[in-house]
């Protein structure tokens, strides 16, 4: 969320608020400035949604869904820095930092690189111990975060199909996004329930739902966001951000 510029905020962020637990918030870099971090923090804090950094690669154009080629010191310096901006908003409103997740190209790619991976772990943990690091089910960061002692959500994707390694689709192809509702909701109630994920190619893939990710610059961000709520609540299934450790 907050991935916007100057007084033109995203058009969703404050209806999505109705119906999520956490936001992770651009940090400047893909998305965001001053005016915008500080108005989706408060935006946030209004309804009682728990704040995380959304650190992404420093490249506006491509909206940080481009790969580039960091070292792993750069990674960490670039996460470091990104979620201290964040945080002197969140905490200036009389907050903390809940999570750190991070966006686009560098969450894939650091999803697959344990060097990438151990990067960002490090910024957050070195940061503030108490984060909880939002990562890819199944992926190299969460490995990371095991290693390093790091709190950690398995991350699942409602509004993304995955391949056979349970990676996700990378956007450059036509069947990355779901756009249709009960797609996107078959898909969610699938992962929370059974711990299952049904790739492109039909292959049943096993994974651990903690927290679900829905992105608020989709199309039917809103109306994917109300159903899923309404239709968890209906299952029993209690929706609350995961609870840092200190």
């Amino acid at each position: 969320m907050g991935e916007a510029f100057g007084n033109y905020p995203m058009p969703n962020d404050e209806a999505l608020m109705n119906y999520i637990s956490s936001a992770s918030i651009a940090c400047g870099f893909h998305a965001g400035d001053p005016n915008v971090m500080q108005n989706t923090v408060a935006a946030a804090f209004k309804k009682g949604v728990a704040i995380g950094a959304h650190p992404g690669l420093p490249d506006l154009q491509g909206f940080g869904r481009r790969e580039m080629l960091i070292s792993p010191k750069e990674a960490y310096q670039m996460v470091l820095y990104q979620i201290g901006a964040l945080h002197a908003f969140v905490k200036a409103a009389g907050g903390r930092l809940n999570h750190v997740k991070a966006h686009g190209a560098l969450y894939n790619m650091a999803g697959r690189d344990p060097a990438l991976a151990k990067a960002i772990v490090d910024a957050a943990h070195d940061f503030d111990p108490g984060l909880i690091l939002f990562a890819l089910a199944n992926s190299e960061m969460v490995i990371a975060a095991k290693k390093t002692g790091l709190a950690y959500a398995s991350e699942v994707f409602a509004d993304r199909t995955y391949q056979d390694d349970g990676s996700l689709t990378p956007r450059s192809h036509p069947d990355a996004l779901i756009t249709d509702e009960q797609q996107s909701l078959n898909q969610v109630l699938m992962m929370v329930n059974k711990q299952q994920v049904v790739s492109s190619s039909k292959k049943v893939i096993s994974l651990k739902a903690d927290t679900l990710c829905l992105h608020g610059d989709g199309v039917h961000a809103v109306e994917f966001a109300k159903t899923i709520h309404e239709t968890l609540m209906k299952e029993g299934v209690t929706i609350k951000a995961p609870v840092r450790l200190g």
